[in-house]
């Protein structure tokens, strides 16, 4: 299937979702899910997975749910919100380890689209020398002035978790503020760009995450 954009059907069974989150509506819509969930998603996999390799070579495309597509099915397990569905459609294209890796993320919600780079989990290990990249000066700064950049185009900063700077850091460090982070992603979030329902979705996708590659970098380096 060629990619001609997540277009009216898709919104339409999002914005149905949301509002009938249950079996009963999800079984009575599976052929929309089908095409015009999961038909469009692997599309757009294939048709960005170039540009986005001319970012970084080693971004994976695979084109399948639970691969660049995230199930839509709800973990629930640990929840107190048992609704089944997510009422939003998620895409990962990540560099590594899927689960650890860097990457660019995007979501479809009935109403807006969000675009990330970076990511949404450190572990231990990876957190420890994400705080050691930030107070090396030279990589603390240029990954400063990266932020200031993204901040500047309208994207915004997430990660900031720990009220403290953690031990070993002085309090005053002047990147005190990333030392506090849990995480590191950039991310831009608005309503239905018009380009959401055609083919050009792809391009519009590909500039913003232009935008964000030095902090995908970065990342990429902290973690190798």
């Amino acid at each position: 299937m060629t990619f001609q954009g997540f277009g009216k059907d898709t919104v339409a069974f999002l914005a149905g979702l949301s509002a009938h989150n249950d079996k009963a509506w999800f079984d009575a819509h599976r052929a929309d899910y089908d095409a015009h969930f999961v038909a469009p998603a692997l599309a757009f996999a294939e048709a960005v997975g170039a540009k986005l390799q001319a970012l970084d070579p080693d971004v994976v495309i695979e084109p399948r749910v639970n691969g660049n597509l995230f199930r839509i099915n709800r973990d629930v397990r640990f929840s107190k919100d048992k609704t089944p569905y997510k009422d939003h459609l998620d895409m990962w294209f990540w560099a590594g380890e899927r689960n650890r890796g860097s990457g660019f993320f995007l979501r479809v919600t009935p109403t807006h689209v969000l675009l990330g780079a970076g990511l949404h989990m450190l572990q231990k290990a990876d957190l420890d020398a994400y705080r050691e990249a930030v107070a090396d000066d030279a990589r603390g700064v240029a990954l400063t002035k990266a932020l200031e950049r993204c901040e500047r185009a309208g994207y915004r900063v997430d990660g900031s978790h720990y009220k403290k700077v953690p031990a070993g850091y002085a309090a005053d460090h002047p990147r005190a503020a990333l030392l506090r982070h849990a995480y590191l992603a950039v991310v831009h979030e608005q309503p239905h760009p018009s380009e959401l329902g055609s083919k050009a979705f792809v391009t519009w996708c590909a500039k913003h995450w232009k935008a964000m590659l030095p902090v995908h970098t970065f990342m990429r380096e902290v973690l190798s």
